[in-house]
């Protein structure tokens, strides 16, 4: 009987956050203070990414990587980016249950962390805060499998 029951644990879903943490951080100001004199028309590029990694069984590392390009005009104001990271424990999961988990899941747990390092790091270049707007990980997970999906069946 006890062994059924350790079979049937084996089974069951686990998810447990362990631990969210800055892994890099970096912002550059490559035209101040001159670029503080100027107007303020920003136009604001995002790059956003995402990796993993298995560390020991059933404990995953998950990466959200967002790098942030503001011009004004066509000057260079800041760049500013931060992968903000957690180890999550994740186990009882089937494959593609586990790919989205890792892919969209625990990264829409890590943005609002990202977001908020992002826009302290701005305001202490003495910027207007940067507060950017929620992101669909899910939608990103759904377009990154068809597009995986739509070259390996060109290949």
């Amino acid at each position: 009987m006890s062994e059924q029951n350790g079979a049937q644990e084996a089974h069951n879903p686990q998810f447990s956050l362990q631990r969210i943490y800055v892994k890099d951080l970096s912002f550059e100001a490559p035209k101040s203070p001159e670029i503080f004199r100027q107007d303020w028309a920003p136009s604001v590029q995002l790059d956003l990414n995402t990796r993993h990694k298995e560390l020991e069984a059933g404990f995953h590392e998950v990466v959200l990587s967002l790098s942030v390009t503001v011009k004004t005009g066509e000057e260079v104001a800041f760049i500013a980016e931060v992968q903000q990271a957690g180890i999550f424990l994740i186990q009882g999961l089937d494959p593609a249950s586990m790919s989205h988990t890792l892919g969209a899941f625990c990264p829409n747990l890590l943005f609002p962390y990202a977001r908020e390092a992002l826009d302290s790091l701005v305001i202490r270049g003495s910027f207007p805060a940067l507060m950017l707007a929620p992101v669909n990980f899910d939608a990103l997970y759904a377009q990154e499998l068809a597009r995986q999906q739509q070259a390996g069946a060109q290949a």
